[in-house]
C-alpha cells in the first residue's frame, strides 16, 4: 500500500470515528501482513481495538465529570485504626449493589477516620463499573444552588444533581446553614429518593443535625429520606491525621 493510499485510508478511518485504528494503522497493517490474517481476523482485531479504546475514553470522561480529585485506595486503609468499624458493611457497599436498588450509604464519623476516603473509593468503583458519578462537598453543592438567580436556572442545577447514578455528598455537618439551604438539600435528596443513590458523609449523628440546619422545618423529612433504604455505617475512634502528625513530630525530635 502506497503512502498516499495509507494516508487516504487513515483520513477515512478518522472520518468514521475509528481514531485508535487510524493512529495505529501502520502497526495494524504490519501485523496483519506478518501473521497473514484473514479479512475476518483483521476485522476482529480492528473491532477489539476500537471497543477497548472507547471503553477507556468512556471511563476517562466519567472520571473527569465525577470530580473525585486525589484519594488513597482502600488497600491503604488501616482497618485496625478505628476503634469501631463494620468492615463487612464497608466491603458490602464497595460491591455497589446498593446503586442498582437506588439505596443510600451514610458514613458517620469524626474528622480524620477515613470516611471521605471510603466515599471516594465507592465513587471510583462506581465509575469503573460504568455508572455516572458526581462527588461534591455539601458546602459546594449548597453554594452552587443558592447562587442561582432564577427559577429556571435553579431547576437546571437541581436536575444536574439529580441525574448521576451516584451522588456523593461529603462533609455534611462541618458548617451550619439557613432554612433555604436546608430546603435546597431536601430538594436534591427528594429528587433522588428511591431512584438514584447517595453516598453521604457526616461528622454528626442524626440527632445533632439540628445544629446544621437550625429551625429548618424539613430537617426531619430530609433525614427520613436519607436513611430509608440506607446502609448507615458509623466509625468510632481518634483522628488518623492527628496520629500521623504526632508520629511526624516524634521523628523530627529524634532527628535533632
Amino acid at each position: 500500500m502506497s503512502s498516499l493510499d495509507r494516508g487516504t485510508l487513515r483520513s477515512g478511518l478518522q472520518s468514521l470515528g475509528l481514531m485508535r485504528t487510524a493512529e495505529d494503522l501502520d502497526d495494524l497493517v504490519s501485523r496483519a501482513t506478518r501473521l497473514r490474517w484473514s479479512p475476518e481476523q483483521l476485522l476482529d482485531e480492528l473491532t477489539r481495538q476500537e471497543v477497548n479504546e472507547r471503553a477507556r475514553k468512556s471511563v476517562e470522561r466519567r472520571l473527569k465529570r465525577a470530580h473525585l480529585g486525589r484519594f488513597k485506595p482502600m488497600s491503604d486503609f488501616e482497618w485496625d485504626w478505628p476503634k469501631k468499624i463494620d468492615r463487612e458493611a464497608v466491603e458490602r457497599v464497595l460491591s455497589l449493589n446498593f446503586i442498582e436498588r437506588g439505596e443510600n450509604v451514610v458514613l458517620v464519623a469524626p474528622q480524620g477516620l477515613g470516611k471521605t476516603m471510603i466515599a471516594k473509593n465507592i465513587a471510583h468503583a462506581a465509575v469503573l463499573a460504568g455508572h455516572t458519578v458526581l462527588f461534591t462537598t455539601a458546602s459546594d453543592l449548597l453554594l452552587d444552588l443558592s447562587k442561582q438567580e432564577t427559577a429556571r436556572a435553579l431547576e437546571r442545577r437541581l436536575a444536574y444533581y439529580a441525574r448521576p447514578h451516584l451522588l456523593a455528598c461529603d462533609e455534611v455537618g462541618y458548617l451550619s446553614y439557613d432554612n433555604r439551604a436546608a430546603d435546597l438539600l431536601f430538594q436534591v435528596v427528594s429528587r433522588r429518593y428511591e431512584r438514584r443513590s447517595i453516598v453521604l458523609t457526616t461528622n454528626l449523628a442524626f440527632g445533632e443535625w439540628n445544629t446544621i440546619f437550625p429551625n429548618a422545618a424539613c430537617a426531619t423529612a430530609l433525614i427520613d429520606r436519607l436513611v430509608h433504604h440506607a446502609e448507615v455505617i458509623p466509625l468510632v475512634g481518634d483522628s488518623y491525621r492527628k496520629r500521623q502528625a504526632a508520629d511526624a513530630l516524634k521523628e523530627r525530635r529524634r532527628g535533632r
